[in-house]
């Protein structure tokens, strides 16, 4: 015992103790300074009334709501109600990636009384498993030099390099050529990260024609053949409208524009990068179908174009001025975004008020090309929110013959909805240039998870078409889906939207407030 006091008195521990009692004053006055330093200063501004009635103690308030979009998703909100993505929807992805059990157990979560809820019709005879097939591959641009034999249904969305990192381009590029889908540029040009898995691309042409711009910022030529000369460079597609932000061009601030990105684009680094709100060169349908053909002759490859729909009785016209043409001019493709499309940044006003919504605007493109008779000539690609089997397979049945998703594909990566795409901190790697952070997105890890959700995604709706007695997805077709309506009774799809078009009851009902809940 009297060792052990002897230890304790020993002078380099009691020296010790003295430090740490000093340097715990000197914490406490530092502290005690700063409140009072905080307390003049928030007296004397004139900026914030909070922080000038109540000094130091308002400041917490802009704490607590920059906290409260992180606490919300996991302490208080219900897993169907957040937005946009709920946490329901997000944890599937996030199994499904992880290639984990996604049964759940009980029972469903999801409402089905709600006006616009869409549920599937099973058979009592569904397919066995020896008589499912695998989901048909399908032709893009039949009248092409080199037309496209897609594999899947299901594929990436434009994503560019600039709104999201380098590593996650990569683990897209990786993971999308081993499950056998096409990966979109975005519109910010084509890089080697994009090419690195060596899988199929789809090269987005935007407003500002990054990645294909000459010195004047027009399109060139000459760098359409050498994106073409790529084989895996599949297609072009020309961004009319984007569904977070129709009426304006793309947007990435500056501190995420570095010198790689700026080489790439053809602009000046650490500026914001602002792509015009359409082509200058594009007045009408006219100029629109000559710009078409004119790539597609340029690089042989098939040429579509993306846009949200505004207003449906458009379609008509653009069907008609598209059959006054030869039918090898038609558009290949048809890409038809979401009014609740994703962004890395977009004005409030558009990406709240802005354009019609896919569960409105799909119907009508489908049975405007067919009324027209493009049905085999001109694909429909639906974009926009579809992130899970229930979503793209109500996509099917409605008439898509393919389904990009993007939003889907960043919760593979790691994406936490932490809505600082905008900011450069996203805290996953997935949307910043920050390389402290993209440390945390493991490349070879995260392009398995992009396959594993893409094969997931293809085989649960495969079982959905099993579930209605069909061998494989792309034999879905409206009757095989009911809808509920404002009275509380569902109708087939089919039906729905044929009074829908006549403007008949109950379509009319459930109109105003509608939304797909196929999603929720």
């Amino acid at each position: 015992m009297e060792q052990l006091f002897s230890w304790i008195n020993a002078p380099l521990i009691v020296e010790s103790l003295n430090v740490m009692a000093g340097l715990f004053v000197l914490a406490v006055g530092f502290g005690v300074f700063s409140v009072i330093v905080l307390y003049i200063a928030d007296r004397t501004q004139t900026t914030h009334a909070i922080r000038r009635n109540y000094p130091v103690i308002g400041r917490f308030r802009y704490l607590f709501e920059n906290l409260g979009e992180y606490f919300r998703q996991y302490f208080f909100a219900m897993d169907r109600e957040e937005m946009p993505f709920n946490r329901a929807q997000r944890a599937w992805v996030y199994r499904a990636a992880k290639e984990v059990d996604t049964t759940v157990a009980f029972g469903s979560t999801r409402d089905l009384r709600p006006a616009g809820t869409i549920s599937f019709v099973n058979t009592a005879f569904p397919t066995l498993d020896a008589d499912a097939a695998s989901p048909s591959p399908m032709v893009i641009g039949p009248y092409c030099r080199h037309p496209f034999e897609a594999r899947s249904f299901f594929n990436v969305s434009g994503l560019s390099y600039g709104a999201i990192s380098k590593p996650a381009v990569r683990a897209l590029s990786l993971g999308a050529a081993r499950a056998g889908c096409w990966l979109n540029t975005g519109e910010g040009g084509l890089s080697s990260f994009h090419l690195e898995g060596g899988g199929d691309i789809v090269f987005q042409i935007g407003t500002a024609k990054y990645g294909v711009r000459d010195r004047e910022g027009k399109m060139s030529d000459e760098k359409l053949e050498a994106l073409a000369a790529h084989e895996n460079v599949r297609m072009f597609e020309v961004k009319l409208s984007q569904g977070a932000k129709p009426g304006k061009g793309g947007i990435l601030p500056g501190p995420k524009v570095s010198a790689e990105i700026a080489a790439i684009r053809g602009i000046a680094e650490g500026q914001d990068s602002v792509s015009p709100n359409r082509h200058p060169e594009i007045d009408d349908l006219d100029d629109l179908l000559d710009m078409l053909s004119h790539i597609r002759e340029v690089t042989g490859k098939p040429v579509g174009f993306k846009l949200v729909l505004g207003d449906g009785a458009w379609l008509d016209t653009l069907f008609t001025a598209i059959g006054e043409r030869p039918i090898e001019e038609a558009p290949d493709f048809i890409t038809l975004d979401s009014a609740d499309g994703g962004t890395g940044a977009a004005p409030q006003p558009l990406i709240d008020y802005m354009g019609m919504p896919i569960w409105e605007s799909l119907p009508l493109l489908v049975d405007a090309r067919n009324a027209h008779g493009f049905e085999d000539r001109i694909r429909i690609i639906a974009s926009g929110k579809l992130i899970n089997p229930g979503d793209v397979a109500w996509a099917l049945c409605v008439g898509a013959d393919f389904v990009n998703c993007a939003r889907g594909f960043m919760f593979a990566l790691g994406c936490i909805q932490a809505l600082q795409c905008n900011k450069n901190t996203c805290p996953t790697g997935v949307t910043t240039h920050d390389k402290r952070l993209q440390r945390g997105l493991n490349v070879p890890d995260k392009s398995a998870r992009v396959h594993h959700y893409h094969d997931k995604v293809v085989n649960e709706v495969c079982m959905i078409a099993h579930s209605c007695g069909l061998p494989e997805p792309r034999l879905l077709r409206r009757r095989h889906a009911r809808i509920t309506t404002a009275s509380g009774i569902s109708l087939p799809l089919s039906e729905y939207y044929e009074r829908w078009k006549k403007g008949e009851e109950p379509a009319l009902d459930a109109r105003p407030s509608t939304k797909l809940r196929v999603h929720q």
